[in-house]
């Protein structure tokens, strides 16, 4: 007799009570930084004349889903790792799905916005202010969301058409479309090739770097690349562990090693977001200071920032 499941047991990235706790104060530590630097830049953007440009508009989503996006799968992760029984009902795994999703989605669409921003930054400096308007970042902003919430829903949708009647055990530390298509009982077969449909759209900055190579002067392509390289490295990351986690069969996945992977477009790369781009960023590192005097400073007067 089979049954429908109502509760998962999630796993987790261990089951040694040491190790728990050194990935409970690791995790911990990497959600105060990620939500303080996203925080940080959002605060910047909205404080600062300077950094009312499309760049810093897109900047702006950019760290407000990574909020939405860590927020969704570390403090249920923490949960865990202290908790005797780590079960999630289905509509709560359902839930943090959904939201997780979106918030995936948003982050590779709004990389696609940033990089047409970069494009024409580079390759139309004199037409940039005409083109980028604020009319043109308002709709941009506005395509992000939908296709975020249509992708989501589509997603979501197919998870829920499936049938649970066990095993009800998630091998991994949050609720995830590839760790519980493995789950099913039903055909996961469209659920497969819609993960592979949306993941072919999300090489976005190809025509980026193919632009910097035809600028003819090398001073140019440096100054292209300087402009572009702090994306680029994000990107990279992010796309090649998304691709890879997503655009497999359920039957391939690996979960001890696919775990590892999901840490790093999950939880490493928000933290890295405000890092990279507050480094790299001349502006954004000025806005900080004006907000914060006091972290622009050390006792012996050198700067931090």
């Amino acid at each position: 007799n089979q049954s429908i499941v109502t509760t998962f047991i999630v796993l987790g990235l261990s089951s040694d009570t040491h190790l728990q706790f050194l990935l409970f104060v690791l995790f911990l530590s990497i959600y105060v930084i990620a939500l303080l630097g996203n925080l940080l830049i959002m605060a910047a953007v909205l404080s600062n004349s300077k950094l009312q440009r499309p760049m810093y508009f897109f900047l702006f989503h950019l760290a407000m889903v990574d909020i939405i996006g860590t927020s969704t799968v570390i403090p249920q992760m923490l949960g865990n790792l202290v908790a005797v029984r780590k079960s999630i009902s289905f509509p709560r795994c359902i839930a943090q799905l959904y939201f997780f999703t979106w918030s995936l989605g948003a982050e590779m669409v709004l990389f696609t916005v940033m990089a047409y921003d970069r494009y024409v930054a580079v390759c139309h400096p004199l037409r940039y202010s005409i083109m980028m308007n604020k009319t043109m970042c308002m709709g941009l902003s506005a395509l992000v969301m939908v296709i975020a919430v249509i992708n989501t829903s589509v997603h979501t949708g197919l998870v829920l058409r499936l049938t649970f009647c066990g095993p009800n055990i998630i091998n991994h530390f949050f609720c995830e479309i590839p760790s519980l298509l493995v789950l099913s009982c039903t055909s996961v077969r469209i659920n497969e090739v819609m993960s592979f449909t949306t993941d072919i759209f999300r090489f976005s900055y190809c025509f980026i770097v193919r632009a910097i190579l035809r600028i003819k002067t090398t001073e140019g392509r440096r100054k292209a690349f300087s402009t572009c390289s702090s994306h680029l490295i994000v990107v990279s990351l992010y796309y090649s562990t998304v691709i890879y986690t997503y655009i497999r069969p359920a039957s391939s996945y690996s979960f001890n090693k696919d775990k590892i992977i999901a840490t790093l477009y999950s939880l490493v790369t928000p933290t890295l977001n405000p890092i990279v781009y507050t480094l790299r960023n001349k502006d954004v590192r000025q806005a900080i200071r004006k907000m914060l005097p006091h972290l622009g400073k050390r006792k012996s007067g050198a700067l931090v920032l």
